[in-house]
């Protein structure tokens, strides 16, 4: 077996990139994301079906076309997650009350306790992750993040 040539360093000057918030709210977002997919597993939950799922429970009748406003996807991405959610039982989709051509996503009862349940699970993950801010610190970063996607 080779040794590797390539002496281990103690620092790396990340100087640089430290300066750049791309490179900020991506490191801090891989921090929180593994945390959350370790969690959301035991509800079988990716981060976009979560987003989806609580969207509906905050927004009976949503519309796909909402959704995909929302969360900046694409329709036909929407589609089959919608559908495998519908097969897991958790949503369904009725006609649209002001909106003939439309059809409303609503929660099943079971998709309403699971969504419920994601979102104590994420509350609580995200206190977790973010355990090294004040509260005062914490409503500041979200409020500066929301400047720039909003």
């Amino acid at each position: 077996m080779r040794k590797s040539t390539v002496k281990p360093t103690t620092a790396v000057d990340a100087s640089f990139l430290e300066t750049l918030l791309g490179y900020n709210t991506r490191r801090a977002s891989l921090a929180i994301i593994s945390v959350f997919l370790n969690r959301m597993a035991q509800y079988e939950l990716r981060p976009v079906e979560f987003s989806v799922l609580s969207l509906i429970l905050h927004n009976p009748g949503i519309t796909s076309r909402e959704l995909c406003s929302n969360l900046n996807m694409l329709p036909p991405n929407l589609v089959g997650m919608i559908t495998g959610l519908e097969k897991r039982a958790l949503v369904d989709r009725m006609p649209h009350p002001s909106d003939g051509r439309a059809l409303g996503l609503h929660l099943t009862p079971e998709g309403t306790e699971l969504a419920q349940k994601a979102e104590l699970t994420a509350t609580q993950l995200e206190q977790d992750a973010s355990d090294r801010l004040t509260a005062a610190e914490r409503k500041t970063l979200m409020r500066l993040l929301q400047k720039i996607y909003r």
